[in-house]
């Protein structure tokens, strides 16, 4: 049972005094002199009274002290965090296995800033079999609930996790459909692509025996899904069912394909074989996934705040917040190093098991070897990581102060906002403005805009000058330090005319659309950049990005006049419901298909009204 300890309510900010070389305020100090003998969890607070900081253990009183003993024998993470810690709260538990768990549960709960951590660890997808329905449905997900179904994962990279399950649909006729409610069976039916259980046209046990099936084989349990195949083939060809046999034969064919890319590598069992590297990146952990003695799969984590952490806290801390949250907990755990919890990590995944973990560190043999191959793979992440950096850097900081020197600006132009006009011959004209800082886009600094000074005239020149006049007419929004509009020297020209006389004294060049040459205020000849240089290819990018937006926006409100339009021949519907349509379907097509019921919940129509915008579409054979 846990124990909660007297929490101190008034946080003493003042009256430090020193004890060997670290200083303590009044309060805390009296807190830790009643710390008691007993396994616990400590959670450290800063003097805003936020969590930075959790861990656990074996006696609290002697862990808890050791941080304000002197500061000398600390790494200077340890001394920055006990430099800011002027609270802390103790739970006591009734052994240090509960000590851990909990210790698991508050740092993915509160995310201390100087606890070591997965990045991301929330995001990862999985692979969720829904076997508390009746009709199991097989879908990605990156949320795992305590609600019956199966969950397989997590997966690093969310291609791959639909690559898995569109092989698992080939193989199998599984549903796609989220729920039963289809009054016959639709097209998957008689592709051959789904067994209809929504129309009762499948038995409950031969569905159950195939989802059995997929869930051997997301476990990498291939072999037993070979075995049932064959089995089940002979049976079908001594019936003389010979389509059924086919069938069974190519999906048998199927599985042992991808059984062929399994490798044995330690005979029999399910393992996680763990890799881990450092580096001045930062460090990775790579898990194998072996399942009944093949290699099935393989993820990577890369871990925050563990920069002045040694191995074994690094490793430690990566196995608490991974199994606290996996899916499925092998019976064997491979680690590349002994850590002094190992035998207390065994206990807490058994716990989480049911049944015996062994957490081990192979010295010898084939286990070794996968160690050992692991940590390579993890290095070759980590140099991977590092080689994005660098490209990444030289698309962006490199780009920016390159481009500033092309443009012989006086500063570099961290921030950079664009302009493009979007029109059909001067119909629905709208005008778009992206911005970049950094050298990556700001998309929530993105504004588009609905030009109404020359609708129905196509004009860049006047467009371009309503949209500028629109953004620097409010000097109080961000300066950038370089404007870019999307146009030669006409369109320069006009828009200069408009932001100078709002005031305002920035660099503004125009980029003519066919060869990226750059006009420049001032400037009779163009400015060509280096072909391959990251200044072009920064320029490029954030033209194509100002351009993307300024056509996303004109289709749709060109989507939208149509819809307009084709329903003022519908009788009942008015300015007021043709806005309430679209509000809630966005597109014809959407509204095509809803049924009556659909229609009629949308916000101020009647059900007349929805019988008659449903009748209009059948009337025209369904077509916009």
């Amino acid at each position: 049972m846990l124990q909660l300890s007297h929490t101190f309510s008034v946080l003493a900010m003042c009256h430090f005094s020193q004890k060997g070389g670290v200083y303590v305020n009044d309060e805390l100090r009296e807190k830790l002199r009643h710390l008691p003998d007993k396994p616990g969890v400590y959670l450290m607070k800063d003097d805003q009274g936020r969590i930075i900081y959790v861990g656990k253990a074996v006696v609290l009183t002697n862990r808890v002290r050791s941080y304000f003993q002197s500061s000398r024998n600390h790494s200077p993470k340890v001394q920055a965090m006990v430099a800011r810690i002027v609270d802390l709260e103790y739970i006591v538990t009734a052994s240090e296995i509960e000590a851990l768990i909990l210790e698991c549960n508050l740092i993915k709960k509160h995310r201390p800033k100087y606890n070591i951590r997965l990045r991301d660890d929330k995001t990862y997808p999985y692979i969720k079999v829904t076997t508390n329905e009746e009709f199991p449905l097989l879908y990605a997900t990156r949320r795992v609930q305590k609600d019956g179904a199966r969950y397989f994962g997590p997966y690093t990279n969310a291609g791959s996790v639909h690559e898995v399950i569109k092989l698992m649909r080939k193989l199998f006729p599984l549903r796609s459909c989220r729920a039963l409610t289809a009054q016959r069976p639709c097209l998957e039916y008689h592709i051959k692509r789904c067994l209809a259980p929504c129309a009762d046209l499948v038995d409950r046990a031969a569905y159950d025996g195939m989802i059995k099936e997929v869930c051997l084989l997301l476990e990498g349990r291939s072999d037993a899904v070979v075995r049932s195949l064959r089995q089940r083939m002979a049976v079908a060809a001594e019936k003389l069912d010979f389509e059924q046999a086919a069938k069974l034969r190519d999906q048998l064919a199927a599985v042992e394909k991808v059984t062929e890319k399994q490798n044995i590598v330690t005979g029999a069992g399910d393992q996680d074989a763990i890799g881990l590297a450092r580096s001045a990146l930062g460090t990775c952990v790579q898990v194998f996934f072996i399942r009944n003695g093949k290699m099935v799969g393989r993820d990577h984590f890369l871990l925050s705040g563990s920069e002045e952490e040694d191995d074994e806290a690094a490793l430690s801390a990566f196995i608490k917040q991974y199994y606290s949250q996996a899916a499925f907990v092998p019976k064997e755990v491979l680690l590349p190093l002994t850590i002094a919890e190992q035998h207390l990590l065994s206990d807490w995944l058994s716990q989480l098991k049911g049944s015996r973990v062994a957490v081990e560190t192979p010295k010898r043999g084939t286990k070794k070897s996968v160690i050992t191959m692991a940590n390579d793979n993890a290095a070759t992440v980590l140099s991977e990581q590092e080689t994005k950096i660098k490209a990444h850097s030289a698309q962006t900081v490199e780009a920016i102060t390159d481009l500033g020197q092309y443009l012989a600006l006086e500063v570099v132009p961290e921030r950079i906002e664009c302009f493009d006009i979007s029109h059909i011959q001067g119909s629905e004209t709208v005008a778009s403005m992206v911005v970049f800082e950094g050298g990556m886009p700001k998309k929530e600094d993105y504004r588009r805009y609905k030009l109404k000074t020359v609708e129905g005239k196509p004009d860049d020149f006047k467009s371009m000058q309503e949209v500028v006049g629109r953004r620097y007419g409010d000097l109080e929004q961000p300066t950038p330090n370089l404007i870019i509009i999307d146009g030669g020297k006409g369109q320069l020209s006009a828009a200069l005319e408009i932001i100078r006389g709002a005031g305002l004294h920035v660099p503004v060049i125009g980029l003519a659309k066919e060869f990226e040459h750059i006009f420049q205020e001032g400037e009779s000849d163009p400015l060509i950049l280096p072909r391959h240089s990251q200044a072009l290819y920064l320029i490029q990018r954030i033209r194509d990005e100002a351009h993307r937006f300024a056509i996303t926006y004109h289709r749709k409100l060109r989507s939208k006049r149509n819809m307009a339009s084709v329903l003022d021949h519908v009788s009942g519907i008015g300015a007021k419901r043709r806005k309430a349509l679209w509000d809630a379907f966005s597109s014809l097509a959407k509204m095509k298909a809803a049924s009556v019921e659909e229609l009629a919940a949308v916000p101020s129509m009647t059900l007349p009204a929805a019988q008659a915008v449903y009748d209009f579409f059948r009337e025209i054979g369904g077509k916009p």
